[in-house]
């Protein structure tokens, strides 16, 4: 049983019940942030590659990503744990390998969350003026007291953004399917020829990391009203965002024609998407904007939300220091603020260390961090596939489906290992490093040594602390050790 240290030794859990599946979905989805891939992932994708066919692109990764999911929320599902790639790495493939998964999560985690710092400074700074990292002060601000309150407001909040951003990308579609370029739809970008193109690997590249998030529902199944909808919520989030970004990418090609749509999306005078969501009505683009701020909010939270709960998971078996799971308030945790405020901290170092170096919020601080933070969570992803493979009978449970314990993973370990390939071979054109530049490869590096420091750590735990180190990846507390609530957000 997880225990804190101190005079108390009482067992901590996190709220259990007060998150519905449709809830779980939302932080999946809202993670991803489908309006920042609108506005800036597809058209970058676009002028940096070159790739026509980027529609049938993010198809095909989407398939990919579903089925590491398979293997991912299988495992997430029987264990429990709400640092879900520590734990399923723990059980799956032994406790050194849990600790070593769990510091590459929290490294991959907290570097995307820190990076969206760099991209809402900069976003709020070119329409309103001022210093990008004051903006980025006031962001850290309201993500960290929303960070230390219960689920339930911050699945109400990124509700209300998601479903406008959805309907944005909705209009958007439907303006450009409205005046196609040359009075008809093009299909080119489902035309597989167009993926025999040198721009390829870059543009898989890009489409994984703008699915960067969707396993955030693992992190959150201690809290769910229904763990065996994991599954469901997980792919089906894969799924959805598959389709919206297909349907995005296609209709920024018919609205200014498949021939001209990297040439005009590497212009900023053209004003993709800008320019096609005026064409139903002037009032869209400034809400779009406006949406687009309260998007990458949102991401943020829900990214510091999964931080804050690997924390917590972390520190409860002690392999973080126990105080970082402490509430304060009983044993029953409606917020790990423990895990929360640590995370908040970090961010906060993180961005003063840029913004006193002059870096640029962009180029330099956005991407190489979520960079960073997308190769380490595909990688991550490709474990959990592997450890499905391989996890004892007693983790897979008495009736265990072939489908979702063998056949998916082991197509998820060959597709995945496609796409890190993908990813770390054309990670120069991610950061948009010069030709040549040995810098790149600087990110496998860290996330390799993340890994090995994780190694290293078990192992003085199973050395000097054995009690710690056989706790490693237990995860939840037995449902009578803690009182449940009944308390259901969304």
């Amino acid at each position: 049983m997880p225990t804190l240290t101190g005079s108390a030794h009482v067992p901590v859990a996190l709220a259990r019940r007060t998150l519905t599946p449709f809830g779980s979905w939302v932080f999946g989805a809202a993670a991803s942030a489908p309006l920042v891939v609108l506005v800036g992932g597809v058209p970058a994708t676009y002028a940096t590659t070159g790739v026509v066919a980027l529609p049938l692109t993010f198809l095909l990764v989407a398939g990919a990503v579903a089925l590491l999911a398979v293997g991912y929320t299988a495992m997430a599902r029987q264990i429990g744990h709400p640092a879900a790639h520590y734990g399923i790495a723990a059980q799956g493939l032994g406790r050194g390998a849990g600790v070593a998964a769990g510091l590459v999560a929290l490294v991959a985690y907290n570097a995307i969350q820190i990076s969206l710092y760099g991209l809402f400074g900069a976003t709020v700074a070119a329409r309103l003026g001022g210093a990008w990292w004051v903006w980025a002060g006031l962001a850290l601000a309201v993500v960290g007291v929303l960070g230390v309150r219960a689920i339930v407001l911050s699945t109400r909040f990124l509700v209300a953004v998601l479903a406008a951003s959805l309907l944005v990308v909705a209009v958007f579609v439907l303006a450009a399917v409205a005046r196609p370029a040359g009075g008809t739809l093009s299909w080119a970008g489902f035309d597989a020829s167009g993926l025999a193109v040198s721009g390829v690997g870059g543009a898989v590249a890009f489409c994984v990391a703008a699915f960067t998030g969707v396993d955030a529902p693992g992190s959150l199944v201690e809290e769910t009203t229904d763990r065996r909808a994991l599954g469901r919520v997980t792919v089906g989030a894969v799924v959805v965002l598959g389709a919206v970004y297909t349907l995005a990418a296609w209709a920024m090609g018919v609205a200014v024609g498949p021939g001209d749509v990297a040439a005009l999306a590497a212009d900023p005078a053209a004003g993709l998407p800008f320019a096609v969501l005026a064409r139903a009505g002037g009032g869209w683009p400034p809400v779009a904007e406006v949406l687009l701020v309260l998007a990458i909010l949102t991401s943020m939270l829900a990214f510091h939300s999964v931080v804050a709960r690997y924390v917590f998971a972390m520190a409860r078996e002690q392999v973080l220091p126990a105080r970082l799971a402490h509430s304060g308030t009983g044993t029953r945790v409606s917020a790990p603020r423990g895990g929360s405020l640590a995370q908040s901290t970090v961010a906060a170092v993180v961005v003063a260390a840029f913004a006193l170096h002059g870096a640029d919020p962009l180029a330099i601080m956005f991407t190489w961090l979520s960079t960073l933070g997308a190769m380490g969570l595909l990688g991550l992803l490709l474990v959990a596939s592997v450890a499905a493979t391989t996890a004892p009978a007693a983790v897979r449970g008495p009736r265990p489906g072939r489908g979702e314990w063998r056949i998916a993973p082991i197509l998820g370990v060959f597709a995945g290992s496609a796409l890190l390939a993908a990813m770390v071979g054309n990670v120069g054109s991610l950061l948009g490093a010069a030709p040549g530049s040995p810098y790149p490869y600087l990110l496998p590096l860290i996330l390799l040594g993340a890994a090995v420091g994780g190694g290293l750590w078990a192992r003085h735990l199973h050395a000097r602390r054995p009690d710690v180190y056989a706790g490693i990846g237990r995860g939840t507390p037995r449902t009578n050790a803690v009182p449940d609530s009944v308390d259901v957000a969304i």
